[in-house]
């Protein structure tokens, strides 16, 4: 029986990946890569010629029990992803516990990661934190997301594409309110790595003016202990604009909405009738 072992890459700067990394590469019979142009650039700077198979989040269902077959048969195979260790936030996991629930060693080797790099630096609170990874692209089920981690008292960690940053940073200010502290993390060990301070509202009014490049993690602090999140208004407002399309009146809706948010039913009612939305 063959071996898995997990290989950490480096997430911009070549001179990242240790000599145990380079060593297993070298010693395993096939590498399975997330993009394998991205991979045999590593190779090539490592000297290493490896035959490699695709493995991504596209293909995971098909490529992961056929790359389990090989480790059944004798095969030790290196699982890498374009930067960073495979199986955090990433369908590598999924192969792990196919490679566990088969009886197949799993080796995992210390190296690179985003997270660990953007949460040392950001000079905020370490000792506990909760990584999200990428929140949910769906509306709904982000703006329930966030409402959970609005109450989060432990240094929340997410990674978010340039594409997507301003949307983030905006729904994360309305979420859990502007003045919440964090550290923006953008390119880390690369040529133009920046680590940016402040709260969320001024997050969001850097990245309005400026547009979005490279790979980011955004290090946000925890809700203050003790205090409880502040009502999701907005959201609040759609629950009364929802139960008003099913035909309840203002105030029953105004009722029902406010008793889910946590909001006074005469404060919601009021704001209702303060932006016009409703007659």
């Amino acid at each position: 029986m063959g071996k898995l072992y997990l290989v950490p890459t480096p997430i911009g700067n070549l001179r990242d990946i240790s000599p145990r990394a380079a060593e297993a590469l070298a010693a395993v019979d096939f590498i399975a890569a997330e993009d394998t142009r991205v991979t045999v650039k590593l190779l090539n700077h490592l000297e290493i010629k490896k035959p490699m198979v695709i493995y991504h989040r596209h293909n995971c269902g098909t490529a992961g029990p056929a790359i389990l077959d090989r480790l059944l048969g004798g095969e030790d195979c290196a699982l890498v992803t374009d930067a960073g260790t495979p199986a955090i936030s990433d369908p590598g996991e999924d192969l792990v516990a196919l490679c566990a629930q088969n009886g197949v060693p799993v080796e995992s080797i210390p190296g690179p990661c985003a997270l660990t790099v953007a949460l040392s630096a950001s000079g905020l609170p370490t000792a506990r934190f909760v990584f999200e990874g990428f929140l949910p692209t769906n509306k709904k089920n982000r703006r329930s997301r966030l409402e959970v981690l609005a109450g989060e008292e432990r240094t929340l960690v997410l990674y978010e594409a340039p594409h997507k940053l301003r949307d983030t940073l905006a729904d994360l200010a309305d979420a859990l309110g502007g003045d919440r502290p964090l550290s923006v993390c953008r390119e880390l060990t690369k040529l133009h790595e920046e680590i940016w301070r402040g709260t969320l509202r001024e997050a969001k009014d850097r990245w309005a003016a400026q547009e979005p490049r490279g790979e980011f993690v955004l290090v946000i602090a925890g809700a203050p202990q003790g205090e409880e999140a502040p009502p999701d208004e907005e959201a609040a407002l759609a629950e009364v604009a929802a139960l008003r399309a099913q035909g309840l009146s203002l105030k029953d809706a105004s009722a029902q909405a406010a008793a889910r948010f946590g909001i006074k039913k005469r404060r919601l009612y009021e704001l209702a009738l303060d932006k016009g939305r409703f007659d």
